[in-house]
């Protein structure tokens, strides 16, 4: 029998182990995308994390019932998109700079919120706003070619993201977060399987071509983004979210120190200082959401609290 107590600690440990994960699987995105396809690497990618939450479900004896099947489908949907469009930013920019804009998902989310839900937005949530689209346009820095159209990919990530989290916020609360996990991967896997078999003519002749290092490289990405979504759950449980969100912004360092380690690519003054802007404005966004739930008693589930569209 798990130990549910509350323990601040570890779950602020396990937060930072997800959000280490989550980076390090970004930095491995960007090696293998030179020996395999976007749709592969999305393939495996759901199908790892579909059959981990599988066997998860039926040996803690969990159920797969679920009470919105068309919550989980669309916001499965959204997550697919978002880790699609990830995957293919990897390929052409940096980890560090790409983990940076899609560290803006709270702040796009605040702008969806109120657009489509015509929630108040107060004059402190406007000016993060505006600061962390600052942020942006430093790292991004348009017309300079340091980065290009490129950049368009993560944020469209963003946004998808950001609209899988006002979903989630909505119907989190009925859901149990492993069930809801469950969905995730297996929805991602059903949209992720027609796209490769319309992408690669022979998938295993594909794997096959690709070098062993390749090979091991891809079982990594999805090992790693499952293990993040189930040590962010994990820390859910030990900890509120308002303690643990700030902390999933290690990311953004642990990307810039694993592009460093693996490619040897920093950035550079003026994206460091972007990169520092949008944590700090994406960070105070979150602990804002967090606030205003608790204020209304409204419960964070551990999936509402997901931040990271991987």
């Amino acid at each position: 029998m798990s130990d549910s107590r509350p323990n601040p600690l570890l779950g602020i440990a396990l937060v930072i182990g997800a959000a280490s994960c989550f980076a390090t699987m970004d930095t491995t995105v960007r090696y293998v995308g030179a020996f395999v396809v976007v749709a592969v690497v999305l393939w495996a990618r759901y199908a790892v994390h579909a059959l981990v939450m599988t066997a998860w479900i039926v040996f803690s004896g969990k159920s797969f019932r679920t009470a919105n099947p068309m919550f989980q489908i669309a916001r499965g949907a959204l997550l697919a998109f978002a880790s699609a469009m990830a995957f293919a930013a990897l390929r052409r920019m940096p980890v560090a700079e790409f983990t940076a804009i899609v560290m803006l998902t709270p702040l796009a989310a605040t702008l969806m919120a109120r657009i489509w839900l015509h929630e108040r937005v107060s004059r402190l949530r406007w000016i993060l706003v505006a600061l962390g689209f600052i942020g942006a346009l430093i790292v991004v820095r348009p017309g300079s070619g340091v980065i290009g159209w490129a950049a368009l990919l993560p944020l469209a990530a963003a946004c998808a993201n950001a609209a899988f989290q006002i979903m989630t916020s909505r119907y989190a609360p009925h859901e149990d977060p492993f069930t809801t996990n469950f969905y995730t991967g297996a929805t991602g896997l059903a949209i992720a399987t027609p796209i490769l078999l319309a992408s690669v003519a022979d998938p295993i002749d594909a794997l096959m071509a690709a070098p062993p290092n390749a090979l091991i490289a891809l079982t990594a990405v999805a090992l790693l983004g499952t293990t993040g979504h189930l040590l962010l759950i994990m820390a859910l449980g030990k900890a509120p979210a308002s303690t643990l969100m700030p902390f999933q912004y290690v990311q953004l360092a642990t990307a810039a120190l694993a592009g460093w380690i693996a490619f040897g690519v920093v950035p550079d003054g003026w994206g460091w200082l972007g990169m520092v802007i949008i944590g700090a404005c994406g960070a105070a966004s979150a602990w804002l959401n967090v606030r205003e739930a608790t204020q209304q008693r409204r419960p964070i589930t551990a999936v509402a609290a997901d931040t990271v569209a991987e």
